[in-house]
């Protein structure tokens, strides 16, 4: 990544991937009740209702974090960045020789997209997303003007995870719409814009959490180990819920050859 200038003793952020969204289904997780045996056997799910948005949203965020994570040297790659006093964050911020980007995460597994100038829906459904990144963008980039004493330009990202098709009746302006699999070679095609010592500076100020809250949360190092073995737990039972489908079919196949066996 990008050499960050610090002075001795500042605190650089550096929360993993999906970390407010991970605390945040964790949190709710506790209410959950321990499966019994019977659950377990017939795959219910581990996941409490209410944290289950959460936990859609978390792997979400761990996918295209992995993905930022390959970007070259040339780039800072931040995740989960706390803006404001209200625990509100933005999924990652990149700085590169291309400029400075937001990136707002969605997940949405199979799901048919229609995407037009002002608006996305997600299987028939509006959603604020378009809105929320342009929101992202503009207060990033105040921010970071405010930060480094430039003006600095911020591009909003909106990255589809794990989606289905998608309609495009006429691309957003302002936000850039991509899918995950479409992410990386998107950046490596960006023109460099920025100078060196421009680069530094966005990058340094994007990596002091006091360039964008006054209060950000104290670092948890066992919650990801807490959310791995709960995404485990939950494609198991995924798993054994997919094999309880498979009977019937599975019954009918028997059937048929048997049928035909016989009358042989």
């Amino acid at each position: 990544m990008v050499d960050v200038i610090t002075t001795p003793g500042t605190q650089r952020l550096a929360f993993p991937a999906g970390y407010s969204v991970v605390r945040e289904c964790l949190e709710l997780q506790r209410n959950a009740p321990a499966r019994k045996g019977i659950a377990r056997a017939l795959g219910l799910s581990p996941l409490h209702p209410d944290a289950r948005s959460w936990f859609e949203g978390a792997l979400g965020e761990i996918r295209v974090g992995a993905l930022l994570e390959r970007l070259g040297p040339e780039w800072a790659v931040l995740h989960a960045v706390p803006v404001g006093t209200r625990g509100s964050d933005i999924d990652h911020v990149l700085v590169g020789p291309a400029g400075v980007y937001t990136v707002n995460t969605k997940r949405h597994p199979g799901a048919r997209i229609w995407l037009g100038e002002r608006m996305l829906m997600v299987a028939g459904q509006k959603t604020d997303y378009l809105r929320n990144s342009r929101h992202e963008a503009a207060r990033a980039a105040k921010l970071l003007s405010a930060a480094t004493g430039e003006d600095v330009t911020v591009r909003p990202l909106l990255v589809l995870v794990g989606t289905g098709s998608m309609t495009v009746k006429q691309r957003p302006t302002d936000v850039t719409v991509l899918t995950d699999t479409q992410l990386l070679k998107w950046l490596d095609r960006r023109i460099p814009q920025l100078s060196t010592e421009q680069l530094r500076a966005r990058a340094d100020a994007a990596s002091d959490p006091r360039t964008w809250t006054k209060d950000a949360p104290a670092l948890e190092p066992h919650q990801g180990d807490a959310f791995e073995a709960l995404r485990i737990e939950e494609a198991r039972a995924e798993t054994v819920r997919l094999l309880w489908k498979a009977v019937p079919l599975a019954a009918v196949v028997i059937g048929a050859v048997a049928a035909v066996l016989g009358a042989l």
